[in-house]
C-alpha cells in the first residue's frame, strides 16, 4: 500500500479535524470523519470569527502571575473562577503561570506565529471552489482602545506583532467615528491590521465544509470514539460506541475532549477548559466595517449573517459545569459601553470550551510510532490555525515534507 492509498479516521468534526479531513481527501486518502454530535457542534460554531494572524502572543506575558489575583477580583475584568473547581484547576495553573516570563513569551509567540501568519491564505486554499467559500471575508482586524496611553499600555504585545510583520495603522480622535460611526465615547484609537479576514458564521462555514467533504466521496459516522485498536505498536482501528472503524492512519482532533484520548496512548497532557462566551445581537443597529478586539472589555465583535457577535471570557471551571450568568453580565455590559445607542431586536447566548495546553502551544505531530497524530490544543486560535494545522497533518500522513518545524508542537513533550 503506498502512502497516497491510506485509510484515515479523522476524530472530531471541528474546523481542525474538518480541515484535515478534506486535505486528506485531495491528497487520495478514504477518510472517515467522526463526532459524537456532529459537525461545528462544539467551540468551531461559537467562536468570535476572526482569521486573526497577528493574534500570536499568548496570554502569559511578563507580569501576568503578579496580575493575575488583581484580574480575578475585579468585577468588570472577563477573568471568573468557579472556586470549587479550583483544586483540580491549580496543577494545571501553576504549570500555565510559569511561562509568564519574557523568554518563554518570546518561543511561544515564534511557534503560534508558525500556525497563524498566513491564515486568511489557508482558509482560502481550504474553501476556494467549495460550497464554503461564501463565508470567508478578507479584512483588516482593528482593535478598540480608549486612548493613546492605553494602546501603549500593550506596547509590549505590539512588539512581538512588529517583530511578526504586523504593524498597525492608527486612527485617533474623531476620525475614529468618522472611520467607524458605531464607536462611542469610549474607544478614541484604533490600531488597524492589514491582511486578516473573518467568518461570516462560523457554524455554517464548518458545516459547509463538512458537506464538500461528503460530496466529495467522504464518510461522516455520528458516533463517540472511546479508544483505539493498537496491532504491535500500529493503529489498526478506532473503537467507538457504535463498532469498530478499521484505519492505518488516524487524527486526533477533538479539542479539549482529546485529552483522555490521548491519555490511553501515553500523553499526559496539562490541558484545561478555558470556557469562553458569546451573545449574538441580532438586527443590530451597528454595523461594523471590520472586525474589533475591544481592549477594555476583551471581547471581540464580528459582524456575522445572524447578527453582531460579541466573543470573549475566560472562565475556568471544568467541561461539566452549566454557563454561569455573571460573563454574560459583563459582556452585555462592556458592549453598552463600546457601543453607541446600539440597539437590536433579540438575544442568543453560548458558553464553550476552548482547549487550553498549559504552554500555549498546539499539539501537532504523531504520537510516537503509532500511526495517530494530533490535531488540537489551539487556546484561542482554533478558527485561526485549523486549516493549517490540518493541512499539516495531512501531509505528515501521507508522506509529504511539512514546511516548517514541527519540533514546537510534537505531542511527544508529554509523553
Amino acid at each position: 500500500m503506498t502512502t497516497r492509498h491510506r485509510k484515515v479516521a479523522v476524530i472530531g468534526a471541528g474546523i481542525v479535524g474538518v480541515s484535515a479531513a478534506i486535505w486528506l481527501q485531495r491528497s487520495g486518502a478514504d477518510v472517515t470523519l467522526i463526532d459524537r454530535t456532529g459537525p461545528a457542534s462544539g467551540t468551531s460554531y461559537g467562536n468570535g470569527g476572526i482569521l486573526a494572524s497577528c493574534s500570536m502572543v499568548p496570554v502569559t506575558t511578563p507580569g501576568l502571575v503578579v496580575k493575575a489575583p488583581g484580574m480575578l477580583f475585579n468585577p468588570d475584568f472577563p477573568l471568573f473562577l468557579r472556586w470549587s473547581y479550583l483544586p483540580k484547576l491549580a496543577p494545571w495553573l501553576r504549570n500555565y503561570l510559569k511561562h509568564a516570563n519574557d523568554k518563554d513569551t518570546r518561543r511561544i509567540a515564534q511557534g503560534l506565529t508558525g500556525i497563524t501568519g498566513d491564515s486568511l491564505e489557508q482558509h482560502q486554499a481550504l474553501a476556494t471552489g467549495t460550497i464554503a467559500a461564501r463565508f470567508v471575508k478578507p479584512s483588516e482586524y482593528g482593535f478598540a482602545y480608549a486612548d493613546r496611553a492605553a494602546f501603549e499600555a500593550d506596547s509590549y504585545v505590539w512588539e512581538l506583532r512588529r517583530e511578526a510583520g504586523f504593524v498597525p495603522d492608527i486612527v485617533e480622535g474623531e476620525a475614529v467615528r468618522e472611520d467607524e460611526p458605531g464607536f462611542g465615547r469610549a474607544v478614541n484609537l484604533l490600531a488597524l491590521v492589514n491582511g486578516h479576514g473573518f467568518v461570516t458564521s462560523p457554524g455554517g462555514y464548518v458545516q459547509a465544509l463538512a458537506k464538500q467533504f461528503e460530496n466529495s466521496g467522504g464518510t461522516f459516522v455520528k458516533s463517540e470514539v472511546k479508544d483505539f485498536d493498537l496491532q504491535d505498536g500500529q493503529i489498526a482501528a478506532v473503537l467507538t460506541d457504535q463498532g469498530k472503524i478499521q484505519c492505518d492512519a488516524a487524527v486526533l482532533s477533538s479539542g479539549v475532549w482529546s485529552k483522555s484520548l490521548a491519555h490511553r496512548l501515553g500523553l499526559n497532557v496539562p490541558m484545561e477548559s478555558e470556557r469562553g462566551y458569546h451573545i449574538v445581537f441580532r438586527n443590530p443597529s451597528v454595523a461594523l466595517s471590520r472586525p474589533y478586539m475591544v481592549t477594555a472589555g476583551k471581547f471581540v465583535a464580528t459582524q456575522m449573517e445572524d447578527g453582531l457577535r460579541c466573543a470573549g471570557v475566560v472562565e475556568f471551571g471544568g467541561l461539566e459545569a452549566e454557563a454561569t450568568e455573571a460573563p454574560f453580565n459583563l459582556i452585555r455590559k462592556k458592549v453598552r459601553e463600546t457601543f453607541a445607542d446600539l440597539s437590536w431586536d433579540t438575544t442568543d447566548e453560548w458558553m464553550g470550551h476552548r482547549p487550553a495546553p498549559a504552554d500555549s502551544l498546539p499539539l501537532i505531530g504523531e504520537i510516537g510510532q503509532t500511526g495517530i497524530h494530533t490535531a488540537y490544543g489551539h487556546h484561542h486560535i482554533g478558527l485561526t490555525g485549523g486549516p493549517k494545522t490540518g493541512r499539516l497533518v495531512a501531509g505528515l500522513i501521507m508522506g509529504d515534507a511539512p514546511n516548517i518545524d514541527l519540533q514546537p508542537y510534537s505531542p511527544n513533550r508529554f509523553a
